[in-house]
């Protein structure tokens, strides 16, 4: 088996297994990364000991970030227990990259006000998305139009962070708005259709069971891509969503514009809704769930800017 029949074998899985097209490339590179390291040998002649020096090496001469040293390692586990079918139980010698004690950025509400006067149209709905409902950049970015609920003013995450799905508040504000923007977005749709085109990314086996849903309004992304392109997978032409980086930099942009000195980011708001929703006193268990965080212990962080101070103590010069 070689190296090469191994990867397309790894991405057949990883396809089989339903994981995002984001998580196929980060494993196969790092499999690359692993493969390339011990000089293109087989991973089926290597094992523990070869897997323990490639994370060494990336944690003590890399230096790289706790996440993407446990990236590398899932990738290296997926290969070795979903592909090659074999047990890896004993890494006990793998340095682990430290995990630095790092507390949230967050933005007054002032900053926040200015941020979004700074910007217009789909990126400024994005960005009210991400402070008004606590989104996730990706989860923006993939929502449906059918996951928008006006009726209730409410919006439905599917398949978030760990696959869950979850229901999220939805700003008054950005109600007309965004009304006006999925106008746009169906008459663009109606326009793809009447060349043929219209097809949106369908998940899991919904293709199949629903031939007909991929050209139904209410499966097309919130937010579009300018243009239809081929899917990597499938090979069909489909008009995708936005490409995350557009709204990265318009945030970042718009950040160094407006006089904000903070390092903030797409994230900082979902960071500024929970801490400003704790400040007007909603309940820590309803921000979780808003957030979708597995563990409180998740959102209890954000308590750090509600003791205004060092741990809440007032200073003796006070």
């Amino acid at each position: 088996m070689t190296n090469s029949f191994l990867l397309n074998q790894m991405r057949h899985i990883i396809r089989t297994k339903h994981y995002s097209i984001r998580t196929e490339q980060a494993y196969v590179n790092w499999v690359n990364r692993f493969v390339r390291f011990h000089h293109k040998k087989h991973p089926q002649l290597m094992g523990e000991p070869e897997i323990t020096a490639f994370l060494n090496y990336l944690a003590v001469n890399r230096k790289v970030a706790a996440s993407t040293q446990n990236q590398a390692l899932s990738a290296i586990l997926f290969l070795y227990n979903e592909v090659l079918k074999t047990d890896i139980n004993h890494l006990d010698d793998v340095v682990r990259a430290k995990r630095p004690l790092k507390l949230p950025i967050v933005f007054s509400r002032t900053e926040v006000k200015k941020l979004l006067l700074h910007l217009e149209g789909a990126k400024w709905l994005m960005a009210a998305l991400l402070y008004g409902s606590g989104l996730r950049l990706m989860e923006c970015i993939r929502l449906r139009v059918k996951d928008i609920d006006f009726q209730y003013q409410q919006i439905t995450v599917r398949d978030g962070k760990g696959q869950k799905d979850r229901v999220t508040v939805m700003s008054e504000k950005i109600i007309s708005p965004l009304r006006k923007h999925l106008q746009k977005v169906n008459l663009l749709h109606q326009i793809d259709l009447k060349k043929g085109l219209g097809e949106v990314y369908l998940p899991f086996a919904l293709a199949r069971k629903f031939p007909n849903a991929n050209r139904e309004f209410g499966w097309q992304y919130v937010f579009p891509a300018k243009n239809p392109t081929r899917d990597p997978r499938s090979g069909k032409i489909y008009r995708h969503h936005l490409d995350p980086s557009i709204l990265q930099k318009a945030i970042k942009q718009s950040i160094r514009d407006v006089g904000i000195i903070k390092p903030g980011s797409c994230h900082t708001l979902r960071h500024s809704f929970a801490t400003h929703l704790l400040e007007n006193g909603y309940d820590i268990r309803t921000v979780q769930e808003l957030l979708g965080h597995k563990d409180l212990r998740t959102t209890m962080i954000y308590t750090h800017v509600l003791q205004k101070g060092g741990k809440g103590v007032k200073s003796p010069l006070d």
